[in-house]
C-alpha cells in the first residue's frame, strides 16, 4: 500500500492522522493554517474582556472574569503546540499575525462598549464557538482533536458564565435590562458571521470535509447555533434583532434574516472597528515578551549543557 493509500485508508476509517504519519501536503498546510487561526483567535480574544479586568462591578466578577481570560491563553498554548506537531515554529505563526498573513476570528474586532458585553460574549460567542468547536473533537488529526476536548469544556463552562451574567443583569434595574439588549442587538450579526461565509461561496469546506477535518458545513452549525439560542434568548428575556427570525414548521428550523457579507469580507480584510488596534496590541505584547523567551532559551542551553 502506499503512503497516499495508507493516509486515504485512515480517513476513511474514521481514525486519525498523527503527526509522524504521511500526509498531503495539502493536508498538513490546511490543519496549520486552520490550527493558527485558532490559536490566534484565542490569543487576540483576551482583548475584548481583558480591558473590563480592571472594571467589573465587585471583585466575584473580577475573579470570573481573570480566570476566563487565562483559560483562553491556555487554549492559545495548546493550540500553537498541536501546530508545531506539523512543524509550524510558532514565532513565525505570531509574525505572520502580526504582519497580516495569517487571520483570526472577525468577531474580536469590534469593541466591548459595556460590562453587559462580556455576559454576551460568554454567551453568544463562546456558544456559537462550541457550535464550531465540539465537532473538532472527533477532527481528523489527533492532537487538534485531543487539544479540543479540553477547549470545549472550558468554553462551554465560559457560556454557561456569560449566561449567568445576563441573567443577573435582567433581574436587576431597567438601565442593567437596556444595556444587555443593546449588546445582543450588536454582537448578534457578527456572531452568525463566525461560521464563515455561505457554503457556496467557502473556498475551504469541501476539501476539509473529504479529509474530515471539519464534519459540517459552516452554513449547517450556524443553523445548529440560531436554533440553540433562540430558546435561550426566550428565557433570558431579550429579542434577537432578527425582524425575519421565526420557527419554519416544514424544515424544523427557524428561519433568519440574510447576513450582511459585505461586513464579514471589509472586518476581515482589515477595516474592522478594532483591526488595527488589535494587532497592534499583539506587536507591543511580543516584543515587550522577548527578553522573557530569550531568558528561557538560555536557560534551557545552559541546563543541557550542564546535562551533557
Amino acid at each position: 500500500m502506499t503512503q497516499e493509500a495508507a493516509f486515504t485508508a485512515t480517513i476513511e476509517k474514521d481514525q486519525r492522522i498523527e503527526p509522524r504519519d504521511w500526509m498531503p501536503d495539502g493536508y498538513r498546510k490546511t490543519m496549520i493554517r486552520q490550527i493558527a487561526q485558532h490559536a490566534h483567535s484565542e490569543i487576540i480574544g483576551m482583548q475584548p474582556e481583558g480591558a473590563w479586568i480592571t472594571r467589573a462591578p465587585s471583585l466575584r466578577r473580577k475573579a470570573i472574569l481573570l480566570a476566563k481570560v487565562q483559560d483562553e491563553a491556555g487554549h492559545g498554548l495548546y493550540l500553537y503546540s498541536a501546530a508545531e506537531t506539523l512543524g509550524a515554529d510558532r514565532g513565525d505563526l505570531t509574525r505572520r499575525l502580526i504582519e497580516g498573513r495569517q487571520k483570526y476570528s472577525s468577531i474580536f474586532n469590534y469593541p466591548t462598549l459595556t460590562f453587559a458585553d462580556v455576559g454576551v460574549i460568554g454567551w453568544l460567542v463562546d456558544g456559537a464557538a462550541i457550535c464550531n468547536q465540539v465537532p473538532l473533537c472527533r477532527s481528523s488529526f489527533g492532537p487538534y482533536a485531543r487539544a479540543m476536548i479540553r477547549i470545549c469544556k472550558e468554553e462551554s463552562f465560559h457560556q454557561r458564565q456569560g449566561y449567568e451574567l445576563l441573567m443577573t443583569m435582567m433581574r436587576g434595574t431597567e438601565a442593567q435590562r437596556d444595556m444587555v439588549q443593546d449588546a445582543v442587538n450588536r454582537w448578534w450579526w457578527p456572531s452568525l458571521m463566525m461560521f464563515g461565509p455561505p457554503d457556496a461561496e467557502s473556498p475551504n469546506t469541501a476539501q476539509s470535509m473529504a479529509w474530515k477535518i471539519k464534519r459540517h458545513t459552516n452554513d449547517e452549525l450556524r443553523q445548529r447555533f440560531v436554533d440553540m439560542s433562540v430558546p435561550q434568548a426566550s428565557a433570558l428575556g431579550v429579542t434577537l434583532p432578527d425582524p425575519d427570525l421565526r420557527w419554519n414548521p416544514e424544515r424544523e428550523h427557524h428561519d433568519f434574516g440574510e447576513i450582511d457579507w459585505s461586513e464579514l469580507k471589509r472586518v476581515i480584510s482589515g477595516d474592522g472597528p478594532l483591526n488595527a488596534e488589535r494587532i497592534e496590541h499583539r506587536r507591543r505584547a511580543d516584543e515587550d515578551g522577548e527578553w522573557v523567551r530569550s531568558a528561557a532559551a538560555a536557560h534551557a542551553a545552559k541546563k543541557q549543557g550542564v546535562r551533557g
